[in-house]
């Protein structure tokens, strides 16, 4: 899974959104916050270096909304829209890492200060049009390994234990899965309207 840096602005008025289909097509929604630079080069080249393939087109991010179904793309992003305007922009601080594992094979950085206000707007996003249940309970995080060797887990363990960044986050960005399994950017919303 791939994510594209090509924006194409939808509006209500709008007919088609840019890969051909019209806006009311069934489609998957992704919704995440963008680590900005340059905090995400780094994490770019640590993420490359514990031997995660993803690297290079994963840009380093927490994900609000993971892969989700939607019938109505206008509706959904009108939802986002709402949601985005009511939440206001707060302080995320990066600190150390954790694993998911065995549960999953992922390694990522904690969540620390931002950690209660993502979790608000992960459930106010999943609801209405984006409402759907998932495998597991929602936990705030930016991957630094996933699907790598168990050597390569323990490195990105050890080696990022001692990490610490913060960030403002002010906008999140709402993805559209295309047909080719790629990531595209659909719309960048800030937070607060």
């Amino acid at each position: 899974m791939g994510y594209s840096n090509s924006t194409v602005q939808i509006s209500t008025g709008a007919t088609r959104t840019g890969n051909g289909r019209t806006p009311e097509t069934p489609c998957q929604v992704g919704i995440v916050i963008p680590v900005p630079e340059p905090m995400a080069s780094f994490l770019k080249r640590a993420r490359a270096s514990f031997g995660d393939p993803m690297a290079s087109v994963i840009p380093a991010h927490i994900t609000l909304v993971t892969t989700t179904p939607a019938t109505d793309w206008l509706s959904a992003l009108r939802h986002v829209r709402q949601v985005t305007a009511a939440h206001r922009p707060f302080t995320v601080t990066l600190r150390g890492t954790s694993t998911f594992r065995p549960v999953t094979p992922v390694v990522y950085l904690n969540v620390t200060d931002g950690f209660e206000e993502c979790s608000r707007l992960h459930r106010d996003l999943q609801r209405g049009p984006l409402e759907h249940q998932t495998p597991y309970p929602y936990h705030p995080h930016v991957t630094v390994a996933h699907d790598v060797s168990e050597a390569g887990m323990d490195e990105a363990l050890t080696s990022l234990s001692g990490y610490e960044a913060g960030f403002r986050v002010e906008r999140i960005g709402v993805y559209e899965h295309d047909p080719q399994g790629l990531w595209i950017l659909r719309e960048e919303l800030t937070l607060g309207g």
